[in-house]
Order: structure tokens, then C-alpha cells, then sequence
């Protein structure tokens, strides 16, 4: 079977070429070196980031601030914890605060979200303060958001976003700067294996026998749909839905005529905006003919360590949630023990039952058509 297009002997061989720690699909990987003949403490790791700078850090990092939005999490789930993760962005912290890892890991409350401005511009003073020695930050978004980093001397690595293999990217970058390359490769692992599961059952279902599903990235500030090139359409295709924005670029802005003319079967709403529910889409008249507000297919993505819409170290258990939620004669995981078995090597916690329907929104979206199949 072909995987992303390399045979899956070649796939899985690249990926443990652990001698170069390079990513496969020639995505720019954290590649990690040290000086020869020099203690592991005195030569430290030179990386190389996902733009293809090299950057030097201590062997044994301690003190390190995120300011893309899903690497907090993601990384609290690598290292086990919260004890060398010094600073987040302030949306980092608030999907922690909704969410689960505030009761996992409930000193993560604590951990400074203040070291990001408007947007993604650093907080150059209170960086200092922090006195990282390891920040991460955007690549894609220009000079003005990593210079006054440079500026300050402080060490910066930077991140791409938008597809699995940049995913597969901070994952094992952030092993690699923590040492802990066997948790990232476990779940890299993880990802492969429910990829090529979903990927194989998909090749079996005709084109028409696929929900027109539309994803909202924003719907109460704007009407944000996800286009081609967002992961999120990526997940669409691959949990084998057909997407009525996939021939427009990124996330535009689309009127309600746009929707209606586009019929979505399904409808996904976003984790980012907290208040949104299921119950403002029912609410606006105006698309209570679409086929998804007459036939009750409005959902909330879960939230778990992190929200599960945009690409995350959970992303195998959103692809299995989608699965089930638009082919539902087709998978029948018990998708409450996987967060349940998964969680534990994941975060060293098992959750509740009452946590879990907390993750899968049981609240939000109990009245949804076919969602009785997650409840206990």
C-alpha cells in the first residue's frame, strides 16, 4: 500500500533513520548534533528548524516558552508534564483551561501566557523576564514576529504549519529537544497506523456515498469555512467526506446564500470559539433549510488536550471521531475506551467518564443525529 507516497517498507524505514533524526517527506526537520569529544552538557544540541536555520540549545533544556497554539499542549503530552514549559500563548492557555489537562495537570494554570502581544508578536520584556532558554515560534509569518526575538538574543527555533508532515515535524522536534524520542516516535507510530487504517477502509467508498461536509473555523464573528490547503480539509477527504469549500484557497469568509447553494449534510464547528454551540446554527432561520439543520448533523469538534480541529498529538482520535460521525454503517470504535487507554500513556492519567463526556461534548451534542453512540 502506498502511504503519502512511498511504499510502506520505504515510509517506515525513513522514519526510523534515527542516525540523521530527519523527517520523511523532505519537510525540514529539528536534525540534532553535538560536539564530539565534549561532555553532553557542554555541547549541547545544534537543531535545525523547520525553515532550515540551525540553532544551538543546552542538551538538557529546562525552560522552554511556546507561542504557536497547539505546541503547548503538545508538548506537556511529550515530557510527561508542565515542569520545563514556561510560557504560552494566551489561546494555548485558554483550550488548558477548557479543557482537560487543567484537572491533569492543574500547575499548568500557573505557567505565564503573557510572553505573546496582539496576534503572535513577542513580548520581548516579559521573554526576558522568563529567561527561556528555548523559544519556538511561527516560521510562515515574517520578520516581524521573529526579529525582535533575534533582536534580544534570545534563541528561537521556528515551526511550519498547516499539514501532517509539519505535524510530524514538531513531534519529533519536540522529543528530540527534551530527550524524549521514544514518546514521540510512539506517537508518530500511532498516527501512521490509524492513517493507513482509515486511509485503506476509504478506498472502498464511491465518491456519492460521501457527506458533503463543511468545517467552520469561525461562524459567530465571521462566516470562516475551511478550504483547500487547511488540514482541516485534509481530515474531510481522509475520513471520506467531500468538502463544498475544497476548491477555494484557506479559510474564506462565505455568505449564507454560499451555504445554502452548498447544501452541507454535516456541519463541524470550531473549538476556538468557546461559546459557540450547535444551538446558533438551529437558531439562524436563515439556513434552516441546509440538509445538516434539518436533519440534526450539526456537531462540536471535541476538546481533549487540546482542541481537536486543528493538527494536534490526539489528531488519530479526530480522524476516528469523523470516521464515525460520517460513516457511521461503516466504523464502530469504542472511541470512549480509546481516550481512555490512549490518554494513559499519553498524559500518565486515565479520565473519568464524566471527563469523557466532557472531551466528546456530550452536552453540546447529545440531540445530534447518530450521537447516542458515543454516550456511556
Amino acid at each position: 500500500m502506498k502511504f503519502l507516497g512511498f511504499s510502506r517498507t520505504g515510509f517506515f524505514a525513513i522514519i526510523f533513520l534515527s542516525a540523521t533524526i530527519l523527517l520523511c517527506f523532505s519537510i525540514p526537520l529539528f536534525a540534532a548534533g553535538g560536539q564530539e569529544g565534549a561532555s553532553a552538557e557542554e555541547s549541547g544540541l545544534v537543531i535545525t528548524d523547520q525553515t532550515g536555520r540551525q540553532v544551538a540549545v543546552p542538551a538538557s533544556v529546562k525552560r522552554v516558552v511556546t507561542i504557536p497554539i497547539p505546541a503547548a499542549s503538545m508538548m506537556i503530552a511529550i515530557d510527561g508534564g508542565t515542569d520545563r514549559l514556561v510560557g504560552m500563548h494566551p489561546k494555548s492557555k485558554s483550550a488548558l483551561e477548557e479543557g482537560i489537562l487543567k484537572e491533569f495537570f492543574p500547575e499548568a494554570l500557573d505557567i505565564r501566557s503573557d510572553v505573546v502581544g496582539d496576534g503572535f508578536m513577542p513580548n520581548v520584556e516579559t521573554l526576558l523576564q522568563v529567561d527561556p532558554q528555548l523559544v519556538f515560534q511561527w516560521g510562515h509569518l515574517g520578520a516581524d514576529v521573529t526579529d525582535p526575538l533575534e533582536n534580544a538574543g534570545i534563541n528561537t527555533a521556528l515551526l511550519l504549519y498547516g499539514n501532517q508532515e509539519y505535524l510530524e515535524g514538531w513531534i519529533q522536534a519536540f522529543g528530540t529537544v527534551l530527550g524524549r524520542e521514544e514518546k514521540a516516535r510512539r506517537i508518530l507510530d500511532w498516527h501512521h497506523e490509524t492513517l493507513e487504517e482509515i486511509q485503506g477502509a476509504m478506498e472502498a467508498v464511491p465518491q456519492v456515498k460521501k457527506p458533503r461536509v463543511l468545517y467552520f473555523l469561525r461562524y459567530l464573528s465571521s462566516k470562516s469555512v475551511a478550504g483547500e490547503g487547511t488540514y482541516n480539509d485534509f481530515y474531510l477527504n481522509l475520513a471520506g467526506a467531500v468538502n463544498p469549500a475544497g476548491e477555494m484557497k484557506s479559510f474564506p469568509q462565505v455568505s449564507e446564500e454560499q451555504i445554502i447553494a452548498w447544501d452541507p449534510e454535516i456541519i463541524l464547528l470550531n473549538g476556538f470559539e468557546s461559546e459557540l454551540t450547535p444551538a446558533d446554527v438551529y437558531a439562524n432561520e436563515k439556513l434552516a433549510d441546509v440538509s445538516a439543520v434539518r436533519h440534526r448533523k450539526v456537531y462540536k469538534v471535541p476538546l481533549g488536550g487540546y482542541r481537536w480541529d486543528p493538527p494536534n498529538q490526539e489528531s488519530p482520535l479526530m480522524w476516528k471521531w469523523l470516521a464515525m460521525v460520517f460513516h457511521p454503517d461503516m466504523f464502530s470504535y469504542d472511541l470512549r475506551a480509546e481516550i481512555a487507554a490512549n490518554y494513559e500513556w499519553i498524559y500518565g492519567k486515565v479520565p473519568t467518564e464524566e471527563q469523557i463526556d466532557g472531551i466528546l461534548r456530550i452536552g453540546m451534542n447529545a440531540d445530534a443525529a447518530g450521537y447516542s453512540v458515543f454516550t456511556r
